[in-house]
């Protein structure tokens, strides 16, 4: 994979944004809708580890697995299958793209991409964020987020089962309007993690 091919596909927001702003539309929520979006909020603030494996497929419809692991907040890493040599670390501050076959590693604010909302201190999903699009269907719920000042740089939608309440899926399209979907499996919650695991010192490119 070229450099950020890999990021881009799993959390999006790397593509250089629009010149001409995006002016947010939010959707309208009803009250129904608004209580959901607190569900959504209490479920995402309430992990604090958890493991899944997961299944990447791009715009091109080129699929790749791996072991997603959490750490609320500020904490992730996806490691890809073999032979994939990629491997993802959010260090809190930084998402540190590690390329080992070129022993080459990128790093970008996390708060730059839209997965870094998952992992926020105090997930809200209003003020820094918008919701653009709320929908629900046979035990389904899916919400659609932007960045408030910068709608132009892309979109996350975040698909959840519901009853009970579970994140399954997310759908990224960046800023070319090239499509990502992460699936997930049933995220294992409250697993042992090392806070080594989420460290990366090396720095040869750095990238904001």
């Amino acid at each position: 994979m070229a450099i950020f091919a890999a990021v881009a596909l799993v959390v999006g927001g790397f593509a250089a944004p629009s010149v001409y702003a995006q002016k947010v539309k939010p959707a309208t929520l009803d009250d129904a809708a608004k209580a959901d979006i607190g569900r959504i909020e209490a479920y995402l603030n309430g992990i604090k580890t958890a493991r899944t494996r997961f299944l990447q497929i791009s715009q091109a419809g080129e699929a790749v697995g791996g072991v997603l692991t959490l750490s609320r907040p500020g904490r992730f890493r996806f490691e890809y299958d073999p032979p994939t040599p990629i491997m993802l670390v959010a260090t809190g501050t930084f998402l540190v793209y590690v390329d080992r076959s070129l022993d080459q590693t990128t790093h970008v604010f996390l708060r730059n991409t839209p997965i870094g909302i998952l992992v926020a201190e105090n997930v809200k999903l209003a003020g820094d964020v918008t919701i653009t699009q709320f929908s629900r269907g046979p035990g389904v719920v899916r919400v659609t987020l932007v960045k408030t000042t910068e709608p132009e740089e892309g979109s996350i939608t975040l698909v959840f089962a519901d009853a009970p309440m579970a994140l399954r899926q997310w759908v990224v399209i960046d800023a070319q309007g090239a499509r990502t979907n992460v699936t997930l499996d049933a995220l294992e919650f409250g697993v042992p993690v090392n806070d080594e695991m989420f460290r990366y010192e090396k720095k040869e490119v750095d990238r904001n």
